[in-house]
């Protein structure tokens, strides 16, 4: 039977809440966030591939095109929708990317690898957009006329920064359909392992109660996200 390994982008309120952004703010981190998503997505397929299913490949979702990964209710209708109403929560995801681990030539070392390849390919991104800031504040100091431009660009690789790492971690909460709830299926005992995937199944039910009645919760699992966005910013402040 096929599985699925999708980004779940899960926005929670509190300082973690990096899209309760302002009409303007949200234009720019809308392309952000599009980008990541489908990094995320693309990453699963090729690790998959690696490991020998061809599943995604065959349907057409092994691309970086973003047609292929958005879904119309969990990428845009659910977002909007919960961007418009009064409320602290927003939440939405892309196209599950399809997957059948009985391709794996491994299967538990296969499920384990495709699993974190999407927050891996979203933890490189928030790296690459550090480093992005870092080359802009330089351009700016050699071409100040584009300042304006490069001014944009670097709060657009800010939001790079946050985005990725609140989806590196969200992912990473061991709650199915998350990817880290495979992760952890596969670290338990066996008889726990089935125990665990049978209650896996009420795992969004489990994730959106918590997400609009204890956001607190998903704030504390997301404390990484300001230690490393915090280290980020010392990186830049010692190459500028």
């Amino acid at each position: 039977m096929a599985a699925h390994h999708g980004g779940l982008p899960g926005v929670a309120p509190g300082p973690h809440r990096a899209l309760a952004y302002p009409p303007m703010e949200l234009l720019l981190a809308l392309p952000v966030l599009l980008l990541s998503v489908v990094l995320h997505e693309y990453a699963h397929g090729w690790m998959a591939l690696r490991q020998g299913d061809r599943t995604a490949l065959d349907a057409g979702r092994l691309t970086m095109n973003p047609a292929a990964h958005i879904d119309p209710v969990g990428s845009i209708l659910v977002p909007l929708i919960l961007w418009l109403a009064p409320g602290n929560v927003l939440f939405g995801w892309a196209r599950p990317v399809p997957v059948d681990p009985r391709n794996f030539r491994n299967y538990r070392r296969g499920d384990i690898l495709v699993s974190l390849a999407g927050v891996a390919a979203n933890l490189l991104l928030a790296a690459l957009f550090t480093m992005a800031i870092i080359v802009l504040i330089h351009l700016g100091r050699v071409l100040p006329a584009g300042e304006g431009v490069f001014s944009v660009l670097r709060a657009m690789a800010h939001l790079g920064i946050w985005l990725n790492l609140i989806l590196v971690f969200f992912n990473l909460i061991p709650i199915p359909p998350l990817d880290g709830s495979h992760v952890l299926y596969h670290l338990l005992p066996t008889r726990l392992a089935v125990v665990y995937r049978e209650i896996g199944r009420y795992g969004m039910v489990v994730l959106l109660l918590i997400l609009f009645l204890a956001p607190e919760v998903i704030d504390f699992l997301l404390w990484p996200v300001s230690m490393l966005d915090g280290l980020a910013a010392a990186l830049v402040r010692l190459s500028t």
